[in-house]
């Protein structure tokens, strides 16, 4: 840092970054025997893992303890499929979600972040998770999947559920992940019923949303069933609107962290994009990608056979010195910037392209409207479980106006 004493922010993720590169030096393939799971820790190798599906599969339901409540999500997720099935859902959801939807929805994201802004225009102090990087993509994907934006309250409950990660420690076992899925069936049973009955109004009575053009998708006379549509809606109603959320919480910490690299994007806003792209390699949402061997494999010089756990780490991938340039410095005009936050593969994360573009328009926001954001107190910030999710849960700011 050059142009202010230590932040709150830079303490706020110190314990998980130094976890983070204490791996990184293990690397790049060590045992974790409390996970029973073969971690991979380098780019090439997390790289290699990703690229190879019919070696690595994304099925876990084998490895996985058994939850009859995810079996509905299960039909329609397609991150956790392998081909040919993945690919055949995949092209389904691919004609209802295309980049051209996507950048229809730029004027609608810029008026939802305007009028979330204005509603804290007479605070100098507020929580922005709660006035921003929480409201603004639930709202976008309520909208743009035809549910009712009203119930955002209803699906931040089920986000907290799911992303609470209670009971969990930082290396949960398989009897800890059997007790979590436990306690979350109920609202995974809830949102099950909620989604199916919105999927059948929508067969009744289709409209032009994303819904809509998901019962209408259609590929060598196959379409998605109720089942499968809700294992998708899910996933970006759920999944989607909590990685955003994460991504631009994460950029506030990252800025105020970092206050030379928040002046120079006020300077020149057109490098946000880049410094979107550092936020992601630097703190990633979900740190970890599960895959399962499908036969033998060498991965390090050691020997694991079939129905193996493996963890492909993304953020010691990020950090990998063999690919990135002082991988410990954050670096807003890094170029270029191959980190595998958004995954790498068949399986990229397929709305990679929505949350970058609420992440732009949302700090350009928020940057030209005050000419300071500072964390005041990092003991104030209060994070999710970084076993399931890194990312704050509330994140209070003390602002001056432009």
């Amino acid at each position: 840092m050059t142009s202010k004493e230590l932040s709150a922010s830079d303490t706020v993720f110190d314990e998980l970054i130094g976890r983070w590169q204490d791996l990184r030096a293990a690397g790049p393939v060590r045992h974790d025997a409390r996970q029973g799971t073969w971690q991979v820790l380098d780019h090439r190798g997390v790289t290699a893992v990703l690229a190879d599906p019919a070696t690595y599969s994304s099925d876990l339901a084998e490895l996985a303890p058994t939850q009859p409540d995810f079996e509905t999500f299960r039909q329609g997720n397609f991150v956790g499929m392998d081909p040919p099935r993945h690919g055949t859902l995949r092209t389904l959801v691919s004609q209802a979600f295309t980049p051209r939807v996507v950048a229809g929805l730029e004027p609608r994201i810029h008026a939802l972040a305007t009028e979330l802004l204005d509603a804290v225009a007479d605070r100098d102090r507020f929580d922005v998770v709660d006035a921003l990087t929480y409201p603004l993509p639930v709202i976008v994907i309520a909208e743009l999947l035809g549910v009712p934006a009203a119930d955002r309250g209803l699906f931040q409950e089920w986000a907290a559920a799911l992303f609470a990660g209670d009971g969990l420690g930082d290396a949960p076992d398989m009897a800890d992940l059997e007790r979590a899925l436990a306690a979350v069936a109920p609202t995974v049973r809830e949102m099950n019923g909620y989604l199916l009955d919105h999927i059948r109004r929508r067969r009744r009575d289709p409209g032009a949303d994303l819904t809509g053009r998901l019962l209408a998708a259609e590929a060598d006379g196959v379409r998605l069933t109720d089942q499968e549509i809700v294992g998708f809606v899910a996933l970006l109603l759920v999944a989607g609107h909590i990685t955003t959320t994460a991504l631009l919480g994460n950029a506030v910490l990252c800025l105020d962290a970092h206050p030379d690299a928040a002046a120079l994007l006020r300077a020149e806003p057109g490098r946000l994009p880049g410094a979107v792209e550092e936020v992601l390699r630097w703190l990633p949402p979900f740190p970890e990608l599960g895959r399962r061997t499908t036969r033998e494999v060498v991965l390090g010089g050691h020997r694991l056979p079939p129905d193996t756990l493996v963890t492909a780490h993304l953020a010691t991938a990020n950090r990998d010195p063999a690919r990135f340039d002082g991988p410990d410095r954050f670096d807003v005009t890094r170029h270029p910037n191959p980190h595998l936050t958004f995954g790498h593969g068949i399986h990229f994360c397929f709305g990679a392209p929505l949350a970058r573009l609420e992440a732009r328009i949302a700090l350009r926001l928020l940057l030209d409207r005050f000419a300071d954001l500072a964390v005041p107190d990092g003991r104030e910030v209060v994070l999710q479980n970084p076993a399931v999710i890194v990312s704050p849960r509330r994140l209070p700011l003390e602002v001056r106006r432009s």
